[in-house]
């Protein structure tokens, strides 16, 4: 009973919506109407601007950190990354929306964040590379899901300071999640192959932003 209980916590942390919530209470307005309609951190970027886009991150990643870290805090015997995917399925399919949420980007980075910080700098620091090279959120976060799912099974082997064994499980979670955000961006794949994705003023093609 416990760890269902937990299990629900973690699912109940990820459902948290900041970004509508933020949207709602100091800007008068549901992000869920504009942009992409998207309730995580890229649409509120858009819609939103710099300053809410950031603490709507913070609040994401922390999500994920969070809900990881419960069953480290509690003493409970099980790995703390399935409360990371209770938090990413959350965050997915948020209760407190109609079960329509974000794309688990930020989320699942805060997983890795409790579970291996270097693992996590790591990560977060393919992102910002491809996020600079294309300017475009969506591309990164495919191109980023892949590279970090093939380095959990080639990491140990080549760079174990940052893993250093063998970490099936994380790379079972790992092929999961980053097959489920290429799913949730296949309206954003779409758009890349056209050549009418939304770009950020930021890197490489920034002054081509949408």
């Amino acid at each position: 009973m416990k760890i269902v209980i937990f299990f629900l916590i973690a699912y109940l942390l990820g459902s948290l919506q900041s970004g509508v919530w933020i949207g709602k209470l100091f800007y008068q307005k549901d992000i869920r109407q504009f942009g992409s309609g998207n309730t995580g951190t890229t649409n509120t970027f858009r819609v939103l601007g710099k300053k809410p886009g950031t603490v709507v991150l913070f609040l994401d990643i922390l999500k994920g950190t969070l809900a990881t870290a419960l069953p480290i805090w509690f003493h409970i015997s099980i790995n703390p990354l399935w409360f990371g995917v209770a938090a990413i399925l959350g965050h997915t399919f948020p209760i407190f929306g109609k079960f329509k949420g974000g794309k688990a980007v930020a989320t699942s980075a805060g997983m890795l964040l409790a579970y291996n910080p270097l693992f996590f700098v790591y990560s977060a620091s393919i992102f910002v590379i491809f996020l600079f090279i294309t300017s475009m959120v969506s591309l990164s976060s495919i191109i980023s899901a892949i590279l970090i799912t093939l380095s959990t099974v080639l990491l140990p082997i080549i760079w174990p300071a940052i893993l250093p064994h063998q970490d099936w499980l994380l790379t079972l979670l790992a092929t999961g999640i980053s097959t489920f955000i290429i799913y949730r961006h296949r309206d954003n794949i779409k758009r890349i192959k056209n050549g009418t994705e939304s770009k950020i003023p930021f890197g490489l093609n920034k002054k081509k932003a949408l």
